[in-house]
């Protein structure tokens, strides 16, 4: 084992290295033979679970609330019924900062060094409305706090602007989303909104699924009891 714990080595690099110690090769020999050992460039995985020890049987319980989301939605999709996937974004600041990515240009759009708070004409909190069926996304930006409110108010927008005239006899809803945030599963702000400003207003039959652990299924013109 030698003191190198770290290290990032590009095909150039190892090329230079073999050099060093009387072995000529090219960088795209080196590539070659990396990919004919097996070995490619990859990224990091998220797979390794964290939180408390889970219980035996856990993972085949999680795998059947997967299959049931997955077979609610195909039904959903058979009826020609709407079928949403919705999730809160972190904070972002609005100004000339650096963002991933590249367009089209003649020249390079010149941005702040550095991203201080200062700089920022204000922050936004996105909101991402996802429709399923037809591969179309819609972002909601807040300007005060990520609420259980704010939630409901952006798909009830999507509905009014976007869903309603996409599904036009659409009588059901289903959403996706996570178990945590604005549209957590605990939160009786945001069943009791989707009541009120989805099933009551609109007239639709909504159904939730949250990954995971719990669904909840809320009928119009019949509120839930919030306490």
């Amino acid at each position: 084992m030698s003191g190198l714990r770290w290290t990032r080595k590009t095909t150039e690099k190892i090329a230079e290295q073999l050099l060093s110690l009387g072995i000529q090769i090219s960088a795209n020999t080196v590539a070659r033979l990396l990919n004919e050992m097996g070995f490619s460039l990859k990224t990091n995985r998220k797979n390794i679970e964290s939180g408390v020890q889970h219980k035996p049987g856990h993972r085949a319980r999680r795998n059947r609330q997967f299959l049931t989301i997955k077979s609610t939605r195909h039904r959903f999709e058979r009826a020609q019924q709407p079928v949403i996937s919705v999730d809160g974004k972190k904070r972002e600041m609005i100004g000339l900062f650096k963002n991933n990515g590249r367009t089209w240009r003649e020249k390079p759009r010149q941005v702040n060094d550095h991203d201080f708070r200062t700089d920022a004409l204000g922050v936004v909190l996105p909101y991402g409305i996802y429709d399923v069926s037809r591969n179309t996304g819609m972002v909601m930006l807040g300007t005060t706090r990520e609420t259980p409110a704010f939630a409901v108010d952006a798909i009830d927008r999507w509905w009014r602007t976007r869903g309603g005239k996409g599904y036009p006899d659409a009588e059901r809803l289903l959403i996706l989303a996570d178990s945590g945030g604005a549209n957590s599963a605990r939160s009786r702000v945001w069943k009791c909104d989707l009541q009120q400003k989805i099933c009551n207003r609109h007239g639709l039959s909504v159904t939730v699924h949250h990954y995971p652990p719990r669904g909840i299924e809320v009928e119009p013109n019949r509120a839930q009891t919030v306490q």
